[in-house]
């Protein structure tokens, strides 16, 4: 990334709605998103099977955090997350809104705007905000999400957690909300071949993720059935894209069944797609718009 972009947009922001079917939703979530002034909407990704959406924005600091304060009111007033279905976890309408620092040296502006965007998602929608990650001593999505809203409105009921901004109740409609800084990490999808079923990708999925058998280190990895297709699908974070590459995880997958297509969610730094087997079909995958160097140069 050139000096002057880097100066211009030195942080982006990856809000994941849960809401991937309906068109004019996420045409207003993505207008709200876009609406402020030195924000740019890079990509979004939609996925009808999980009911989720994934934006990437970016922007500077100050920018950033106002502009997922008004996507979040765009989503509160379309969207319930009790009546939400998707084979996504969840906890939250606006499920979980990281700020990303692409250099260490900005590692300390993406805490501080996602410290901003928690106090303002609390204060002004009535959000209660859970932080994870860097900001939480290392506390996970995944521990959060565990058991999905109700189970986490009942340690907030019960005290076990207090939200670290907004009310310690979930909102009626919109839930709840993590949020996080962190540096990129990917969100990679790998569909497996007929007949494999979902106990199958279950099971390859807790043998590769952190802590399994053939654990890869920072690998986060469930097992999921697409009701559109029947297709049993291994859904991947990787936190650390430099240190595992996609093709890594399609090596561990293809040592256990055979892969059909991969797909990429959102935007992943050029270098974990260093060595990827062009024969796997990556539908949408799109150098120009998905690879974070190329997006900011355009």
């Amino acid at each position: 990334m050139s000096p002057d972009l880097q100066q211009r947009c030195p942080l982006l922001a990856v809000p994941n709605f849960s809401e991937g079917r309906d068109d004019a939703i996420l045409e207003a979530i993505g207008d709200a998103l876009g609406a402020g002034d030195g924000v740019r909407l890079l990509d979004v990704h939609r996925d009808a099977d999980h009911n989720r959406s994934v934006f990437t924005l970016a922007g500077g600091p100050a920018a950033l955090a106002p502009a997922l304060v008004n996507g979040a009111r765009a989503a509160l007033e379309r969207v319930s997350i009790p009546d939400h279905a998707g084979v996504h976890p969840r906890v939250g309408v606006l499920d979980v809104a990281p700020i990303v620092h692409l250099h260490d040296a900005d590692r300390g502006a993406a805490c501080a705007e996602a410290l901003v965007l928690g106090e303002e998602l609390g204060r002004e929608l009535g959000l209660p905000v859970l932080l994870y990650g860097a900001l939480a001593s290392g506390r996970t999505r995944a521990d959060l999400r565990r058991g999905g809203p109700e189970a986490l409105g009942a340690r907030l009921a019960s005290g076990e957690l207090r939200a670290d901004f907004g009310p310690s109740r979930l909102h009626p409609r919109g839930g709840a909300v993590l949020v996080g800084a962190r540096p990129p990490l990917v969100a990679f999808n790998l569909e497996l071949a007929p007949p494999a079923r979902l106990e199958e990708a279950q099971q390859i999925a807790a043998r590769v993720r952190e802590g399994g058998a053939e654990g890869l280190p920072g690998v986060r990895a469930i097992g999921l059935e697409l009701p559109s297709s029947g297709v049993a699908q291994v859904s991947f974070n990787v936190e650390d894209p430099t240190r595992v590459p996609l093709a890594t995880l399609v090596e561990a997958v293809g040592r256990h069944a055979e892969i059909a297509a991969a797909e990429l969610v959102g935007l992943a730094p050029e270098a974990a797609l260093g060595g990827f087997p062009p024969d796997l079909p990556m539908p949408g995958f799109d150098p120009e718009r998905h690879v974070i160097e190329h997006a900011l140069s355009l």
